[in-house]
């Protein structure tokens, strides 16, 4: 079930911070992260949606609370061995197949026309990258996060069905977006019961990469 989520409106300066807070938090736990969480905690007085702030506390004393052995199990458990869970959102979409790979590459022709420097290493629809390039290119970045919703959603009501803390990040960032339409809210009951799919042929036709705002649709 799709949760309805009440929109205020968005702040840009709380969304452009609550993003990069974000790409922060959703990565792998690792040392690095474990050191940005003081300057992370530091940032909450800047926050003006208390919702939002409260669910970040929650999630970062969480983190603080556990040890860099439990932090990493819990991350791996969560987002690295289900198929439902995964933090690369245009695979909600199109699966493995070679709509992917169209898809990925629009997202990486959007990095550039912005002029963002995205890693070579990583896939440009890992969520915590789009968040840092929402971050840093806020018009761009809010269209790609937009694009790539239906993995958003997805992903945050599979994980609030395991009552992980990570469900408050998701939720913190589909709080920055416009809420949803009932067309795409039955787009998104689709794609749950089905699941991504598996190649085909005849896939959907795609316009060529400079053409595209984003990767997911």
């Amino acid at each position: 079930m799709i949760r309805r989520t009440r929109r205020a409106a968005p702040r840009p300066a709380d969304t452009t911070l609550l993003f990069k807070i974000t790409s922060i938090l959703l990565q792998y736990p690792d040392d690095r992260v474990h050191t940005h969480l003081a300057d992370v905690t530091a940032a909450y007085p800047a926050i003006t949606d208390a919702g939002a702030c409260e669910r970040l506390a929650g999630f970062t004393g969480w983190l603080a609370g556990r040890t860099p052995t439990e932090a990493a199990q819990h991350y791996v458990a969560t987002f690295d061995h289900t198929r439902r869970r995964s933090l690369y959102l245009t695979y909600y979409r199109h699966g493995d197949t070679r709509a992917r790979g169209l898809a990925l590459l629009a997202l990486k022709h959007t990095y550039r026309q912005a002029g963002y420097p995205a890693p070579a290493d990583e896939l440009p629809d890992f969520l915590p990258l789009m968040l840092e390039f929402a971050a840093a290119a806020p018009e761009p970045g809010q269209r790609v996060l937009i694009h790539c919703r239906a993995g958003l959603e997805l992903l945050t009501e599979a994980v609030h069905a395991t009552g992980s803390p990570y469900a408050a990040l998701l939720d913190v960032i589909r709080g920055r977006l416009p809420g949803l339409t009932p067309r795409h809210r039955d787009v998104l009951r689709a794609l749950a019961e089905a699941g991504p799919p598996a190649e085909q042929v005849g896939l959907e036709p795609f316009a060529p990469p400079e053409y595209l705002t984003g990767g997911c649709r």
